[in-house]
């Protein structure tokens, strides 16, 4: 990393104190707006009043009470005598009491509404009731059912009901001109005048799925029906019913072309996420944009989100440019709407558990299988069976064990290190506020979620206020605020993966019987550093916003400058303890060290970024021509800081402090980077008919990555649909709502290989070297790598053809896509002679081609009262490595021109060796190679004919692709009556997965557990030759494990197998109760849920493994929640 010496002062990043004043004035204002809402009516009744007024009119008493008080007053003159003289004397009285002194004997009432006193008299209350009326009916569905829960508001106003069980409504005090609303998800939003009514009875229609619907394109939207290039969209709704806190892994499953793979099960790691394959040998991560902005996907509350786009092809993803190579993900989050006012409260509780755990043998099967692997690996020499543990202890271990556990233990390593379940909870707060000028969504959400192990716990709190706000018919503005902070704590010595629960054998001691540390095995103690090895601690803090002013000179013309600046304060400190243990006959004795001393590190991390934007949108309709223009400027800047500091051999162990450290062992370290792009960009989208359509981007970028001679690129793409149902020839097929093809082509770029590839960089270090007899230590800098000043962008070229069809009213719905991406100019590290004393410098050399096809279906309807759709996607792809100017990255998986990406690379094999005379007549990979294990193909030779030898260079082939194939998802909703339920799925239908050497191989370093899943199943002197005919695994031998140069664990074709699998990813049950229940106890909605989260999987994997995960868990979850809006 280069370092930074010039930037002092150049770029100022706010430290913790003033980032958390912020963050907690923001709670504070966030806090404020609901608190105030709730806290006027305890006023009114709290408040007291002492007025002491001889001859005062009216209008000086109101006065000296508002002035009392928060309170004012609406009246009208000509209705109020407010000359009328009157003499007050109260002490410490109430507000009514007052005012029933003040308007005694008159006709005046009185009405407290928040904060507002207005008053009133018979002859007004006349002229209102003339004016105003009430409107009631009943709302149904296509059908005639009634229709519950469907929104009837006041347009223009927050006066508004819910419909009831039977769907019927009724609203008092309506203008006799007013406009009534109704609204309710999937349908149709329809706008009623009641003028000359008193009666509105309303049939709702069920919304055009995918046609009307509008999505998220770069810097705008567009109806989906307009779209000429491939953007997948899944709406918020659908996001939040898979009760997870991370929005990476809710899309999994949801969108074709879109591979999702989780990583861990753990709270704080994000899913792995490819559109369309891989682009690159380099970042093939997507560009994430929220709200305009580039952020990160996981910053954002899965409840927060109103919709989802993802740009796959070119075309769409062309006005992203340099950094769109690998598609985009556009996130939406919610806004308050005109009309609504609402306050909603969301909670769940719930627990996690592991989906699958591998089990390990116990004590006595692992000293036989133990015997078996000595046995085996010394020649089955015949009665040296009990080499290590004999027939004796084997036979009475058990009654050892009770005996004397210490001596003879007998240790559950699961059951020590993880726990059966780890509880979770969610909670939401949201305010939605929407008048005719100003409209605001505030939200706060809290997650905990416990890991599976002790001492593990992930919090988080983030906000977020979106306000927009009409300042007149020329000008409006948004000024949106979020803020995240979240706390990780972890054991430092130990993390909870497949590895750790395998790391020591059943026959070492974790405790002692009275409760102290044992050692282990020699000091390899997983509990011990589990519960005493210290603790690391992660506080992640960002507070992000955005300021947008739009103005609207003329018809048609938005002019908008956008400003958008985050900051991030990160800080890491990892305190490891150091952990004795006692001799278990001597409790005062300490035998040794499972940590062997005490360290502390801690990091500092500073990020800043800006974003600007100005953006010009126009949009004209020329009879049956519609034309929409933008042109738009973005800059970006992003400042990244790190401090370091650590200390060894710390005297204290139970003081995580730097002032603490021994001098001796005291080191610091520290690097800062920027980054800046600045771009061009428009888009000329027109149809003619809404028949035929055309859209162009053009984006001209430049990067602060490359030298200033190849600085900028240029991206264009162009896109073309014809909506073929439009034409008279197709007219006359009922069956066909809507069909449309399309067509595209585009360019795209990446420069995502760090910040500073082109320029010569300096390494520093410290050199010792000899002073007379003095040793001393100096710091040093040398030239580390070489300078290409003429590196430039990779380029990828896509072309997509696509077809979109609705049938029977639109209730059957297909898209259709084939694409191929050609990635040119990739940039590679070749390689340059050692002597030269360089890095390898990167170089525009690599080509790469991805082919694939996506589909879609989607299907909804209703019988009777029970509506209900089903969804499924399914797509395919294939990267291909072209010319990569003659390197080539080899390894158990490799990248040369004509393999797959990453496909596997090794040995191909004939089963297992089943007898001697096999053996010795056989080609062999060692001198140690017996019955039992594998037998590997002789492939060619230097002449490029099998030459009886098998080797690394000449036998090793390509054995098929890694990456997955057939990738599928889907989705079923139900609802009847207050009832819905929902199931989602997902999964893989095929893939050359590898059987890790975790699952199999046994003993490791002579003391790791023996995995169950071996039990019978692997070749066995001990076995009849029918037994070792079905064997799936050799023989036990610890032959080359620690070297890695076993007989049986090369790379080769006899662990791979088909990784296919199916995931019930999400299954959701909720009941919203009757609002005649609800609205007695003034709460507008109220849903109970239940919900359950990667229930079970269907594969071919070993019992205990999951099939996205390696050596991290995967976790399923049980849900419960319940969602109130007032």
């Amino acid at each position: 990393m280069k370092k930074i010496t010039d930037l002092t002062g150049k770029v100022k990043i706010p430290r913790m104190k003033k980032l958390f004043r912020i963050m907690k004035l923001t709670s504070f204002f966030l806090l404020f707006s609901v608190v105030s809402v709730l806290a006027n009516k305890t006023y009114s009744q709290a408040k007291t009043y002492t007025l002491i007024m001889e001859k005062a009119t009216v209008k000086e008493v109101l006065s000296e009470i508002e002035n009392q008080s928060s309170f004012y007053f609406m009246y009208n003159s000509k209705y109020i005598d407010l000359d009328r003289e009157i003499s007050l004397n109260t002490d410490n009285q109430k507000l009514e009491v007052v005012l029933n002194l003040l308007f005694a004997g008159t006709d005046v009432n009185y009405t407290i509404k928040d904060k507002i006193i207005v008053l009133s008299t018979p002859e007004m209350n006349g002229m209102i009731s003339s004016q105003k009326k009430s409107v009631s009916g009943k709302v149904t569905d296509s059908s005639g059912s009634p229709l519950p829960g469907v929104t009837v508001v006041v347009k223009g106003t927050t006066q508004g009901i819910i419909t009831d069980a039977d769907g019927n409504y009724s609203l008092s005090n309506v203008p006799g001109d007013a406009t009534l609303v109704f609204s309710f998800v999937g349908m149709k939003t329809q706008e009623i005048s009641v003028a000359g009514k008193t009666s509105v009875n309303v049939k709702m229609e069920e919304e055009t799925v995918g046609i009307e619907e509008v999505v998220a394109i770069g810097y705008g939207t567009v109806k989906k029906s307009d779209l000429t290039g491939s953007i997948a969209s899944v709406q918020g709704d659908l996001i939040a019913d898979k009760q997870t806190t991370q929005l990476s892994q809710a899309l999994q499953g949801t969108m074709s072309g879109v591979m999702v793979t989780r990583n861990s099960g753990a709270a704080d790691v994000s899913a792995t996420i490819r559109i369309r394959g891989i682009t690159t040998i380099n970042d093939s991560n997507p560009l994430i944009i929220i709200d305009g902005i580039p952020g990160g996907l996981d910053d954002v509350n899965p409840n927060d989100v109103e919709s989802i786009s993802v740009l796959k092809d070119a075309a769409s993803a062309a006005i992203y440019g340099s950094r769109a190579a690998s598609g985009v993900i556009l996130v939406t989050t919610k806004r308050a709407k005109t009309g609504q006012m609402s306050l909603d409260y969301n909670c769940e509780f719930g627990i996690e558990k592991p989906t699958r755990v591998p089990e390990y043998a116990g004590a006595i099967r692992y000293m036989e299988m133990y015997n078996e692997m000595k046995w085996n690996d010394n020649g089955n020499i015949v009665g040296n069976e009990y080499n290590t543990y004999s027939k004796d202890l084997i036979d009475n271990y058990m009654s050892l064990n009770a005996d004397n556990p210490n001596k003879y233990p007998d240790t559950d390593w699961n059951n020590l290190l993880m726990n059966d379940y780890a509880p979770r909870q969610s909670h939401i707060l949201s305010l939605n506020a929407g008048a005719k000028d100003i409209r605001t969504k505030i939200s706060m959400a809290y997650d905990n979620i416990d890991a599976l192990c002790d001492g593990r716990t992930f919090e988080r709190i983030t906000a977020r206020a979106n306000n927009d706000i009409k300042i007149n018919k020329y000008l409006s503005a948004s000024v949106d605020l979020h803020c995240i902070r979240s706390i990780d704590k972890r054991p430092s010595g130990f993390g909870l993966t497949v590895s750790s629960l395998r790391a020591t054998a059943p026959i070492y001691a974790a405790l002692w019987s009275d409760g102290r540390l044992a050692a282990g095995k020699t000091g390899a103690n997983s509990y011990g550093k589990l519960k005493y090895g210290g603790e690391t601690r992660s506080w992640e803090n960002q507070l992000g916003g955005k300021i947008s002013i739009d103005f609207f000179p003329v018809k048609g013309l938005k002019i908008s400058g956008i400003l958008s600046p985050t900051f991030n304060y990160n800080k890491i400190k990892q305190f490891t303890k150091k952990v004795p243990y006692t001799d278990w006959e001597d409790p005062d004795r300490v035998a040794g060290y499972i940590i062997k001393n005490t360290s502390l590190i801690e990091n500092r991390v500073d990020n800043y970024q800006v974003t600007t934007q100005f953006l010009t949108n126009y949009s004209k309709d020329f009879k049956d021509n519609h034309l929409n223009l933008l042109a738009g400027f973005e800059n970006y800047y992003s400042f990244y800081e790190v401090l370091k500091a650590s200390t060894d051999n710390m005297e204290l162990s139970n003081f995580p402090y730097l002032d603490l450290s021994n001098i001796s062992y005291l080191g610091d370290s520290g690097s800062a980077y920027e980054y800046a792009y600045r771009s061009w960009f428009g888009r000329v989208m027109y149809n003619y008919k809404n028949k035929y359509f055309f859209q162009a981007n053009t984006r001209y970028d430049g990067s602060s990555r490359f030298n200033k001679s190849y600085r900028w690129g240029f991206f264009p793409s162009a896109s073309i649909g014809w909506i073929m149902s439009e034409e008279p020839f197709l007219s006359n097929i009922s069956c066909l709502s809507f069909l449309k093809l399309r067509a595209s082509y585009g360019m795209l770029g990446n420069e995502r290989i760090g910040n500073y590839p082109y320029q010569s960089t300096v390494s520093f270090g410290n050199e010792l070297f000899y002073q007379g007899d003095n040793i001393l230590s100096s710091q040093s800098a040398y030239v580390s790598g070489y300078a290409i000043k003429d590196i430039s962008w990779e380029t990828t070229e896509s072309y997509d053809f696509g077809i979109d069809a609705n049938f029977f009213n639109n209730r059957l719905r297909f898209t259709g896509d084939y694409y191929k991406k050609m990635t040119k100019d990739m940039l590679l590290k070749l390689e340059i002679p050692n002597y030269i004393g360089f890095d390898n410098p990167y170089q525009n050399t690599g080509k790469m081609h991805t082919t694939g096809w996506e589909l879609e279906l989607g299907w909804n309807d209703n019988i009777g009262q029970i509506k209900y759709s089903v969804a499924f996607n399914l797509s395919d792809f294939k990267s291909v490595m072209g010319d990569l100017g003659g390197t080539e990255f080899l390894d158990y998986q490799v990248k040369y021109k004509g393999s797959e990406y990453n496909e596997w690379y090794g040995y191909k094999t004939e089963g297992l060796f089943q007898t001697q005379e096999e053996v010795d007549n056989s080609i062999k990979v060692s001198n140690t190679v017996s019955m039992g294990d594998i037998k590997y193909t002789d492939i060619s030779g230097p002449n490029g004919v099998p030459d009886g030898i098998i080797s690394s260079e000449y036998d090793r082939v390509l054995l098929g692709g890694s990456l997955p194939h057939y990738l599928y998802g889907g989705n079923i909703q139900l609802g009847y009556k207050n009832l819905d339920f929902s199931m989602s799925f997902q999964g893989i239908g095929k893939q050359n997965s590898y059987i890790l050497t975790s699952m199999v191989i046994p003993f490791g370093g002579d003391w790791f557990q023996v995995q169950n899943i071996l039990e019978g199943n692997y070749w066995s002197k001990y076995n009849s030759e029918e037994q070792n005919l079905k064997a799936k695994y050799p023989r036990l031998s610890g032959v080359g494990l620690v070297s890695g140069s076993s007989n049986n664990y090369y790379t080769s074709d006899y662990w791979l197998f088909n990784g296919a699998y199916f995931r019930l990813k999400n299954i959701t049950l909720g009941y919203t109760i009757p609002s005649r229940i609800t609205d007695r106890i003034q709460i507008q909605r109220t849903r109970l849920y239940a919900s359950i989260s990667d229930l079970f999987s269907i594969d071919n994997f070993s019992k205990g493994y999951d099939p996205e995960g390696s050596d991290y868990f995967i976790t399923k979850s049980f849900v419960f929640g319940v969602s109130i809006n007032f």
